[in-house]
């Protein structure tokens, strides 16, 4: 019976050897797609992990960006106030005085020039720290160690030091050009005083445009040579990280998708300025005419002299720590969050992931 079943085996040999080789073939083969299957799926899980990590990480700091421009608009709010302190006149006004007159053409210029810087300051604010968060959140989200780099974020003080110095100056241009030859008595539709802003911005924005930087980020940043003296008390040359971080917040204030965006904010922020005074053009109530109908407020006018306390008061609401209207709609703009993403996006990445 052995010798017979030996006998058999070794006419077959081959075909034992062969099916023995493919069996284990296929199980080795079985064993390392299972292998690479839980790698890829390990792989997968991973990747999985660390994008819903990254997305937690851009959405909690978006919400410190709100927090952040909320928190600064006050102290935005008191340095235009303090550059343009309208309320001056208006006490002076009530005195009587026997230059009225000369105080009202003041109070005109004061009024639109630090309502039009807040529009300006405010947008460019909401803009900027969305840059400056967003960069140093994807550094953040791949080295913690740049949180003691704490000198980067005080660049901001430019924008509400000398960069605001600059921007007043030229608003107040603007403002003088387009709104001095305007006598106080002549009233002025919602559509008309619109007309006398969108003169206002060209000026404002043509000489921006003749800048060096060709756009409105020399408000934000100061001159690239002057970045050790002013951007940072006691920056050195020494700290190469956060020269790092200014140099790529300038590159980034410098690109025309960032100026695209501060151009929507500011339509958008113009747009919410000149609705918060139609509410102030509209007719008295009881007021049965064609005209008292919303879409027919383009035929309600205004004495200048009126228009200018509205105006001079609007800067409260523009510049509020209290969510307002005009803020939230900044900050909800879709092509604002959008860049934010792109921003954040571009800095979390690991260096090797974009080559």
């Amino acid at each position: 019976m052995f010798s017979s079943t030996w006998n058999f085996i070794k006419r077959h040999k081959r075909k034992f050897i062969f099916t023995g080789v493919f069996v284990g073939g296929v199980y080795l083969l079985g064993k390392y797609a299972q292998r690479k299957l839980q790698e890829m799926q390990e792989r997968e899980a991973a990747e999985y992990i660390a994008q819903a990590r990254r997305q937690f990480h851009f959405e909690s700091n978006q919400r410190t960006c709100n927090m952040t421009v909320l928190s600064m608009l006050p102290t935005l709010r008191e340095a235009i106030i303090h550059h343009l302190n309208s309320e001056s006149l208006t006490t002076l006004l009530k005195t009587k005085p026997v230059n009225k007159l000369e105080i009202w053409e003041d109070l005109k210029i004061i009024s639109f020039t630090r309502s039009i810087v807040a529009v300006y300051s405010t947008c460019m604010l909401v803009v900027l720290l969305r840059v400056q968060l967003n960069i140093i959140g994807g550094y953040l989200y791949l080295d913690n160690s740049v949180t003691k780099n704490g000198t980067y974020l005080s660049s901001i003080q430019h924008l509400l030091g000398e960069g605001l110095i600059e921007l007043i100056m030229v608003v107040k241009k603007a403002v003088q050009e387009v709104l001095g030859p305007l006598c106080l008595k002549q009233s002025l539709s919602l559509q008309e005083l619109e007309q006398q802003l969108s003169l206002i911005r060209e000026l404002v924005e043509e000489e921006s445009a003749s800048s060096k930087h060709k756009t409105l980020s020399c408000y934000m940043m100061p001159d690239e040579e002057n970045t050790l003296a002013s951007q940072a008390c006691g920056l050195t040359e020494n700290d190469v990280t956060t020269i790092k971080l200014l140099n790529e917040t300038r590159d980034m204030l410098e690109s025309p998708d960032f100026n695209t965006v501060l151009h929507t904010c500011l339509n958008r922020g113009f747009v919410r300025f000149l609705d918060n005074i139609a509410e102030f053009f509209r007719p008295p109530q009881g007021d049965t005419s064609p005209s008292s109908t919303p879409d027919q407020l383009s035929h309600v006018s205004l004495p200048l002299a009126k228009i200018i306390p509205i105006i001079n008061g609007q800067i409260h609401s523009i510049c509020s720590e209290i969510p307002s209207h005009f803020v939230q709609d900044l900050l909800l703009i879709d092509q604002v969050k959008e860049f934010a993403a792109n921003v954040y996006e571009s800095f979390s990445t690991p260096q090797e992931l974009q080559k």
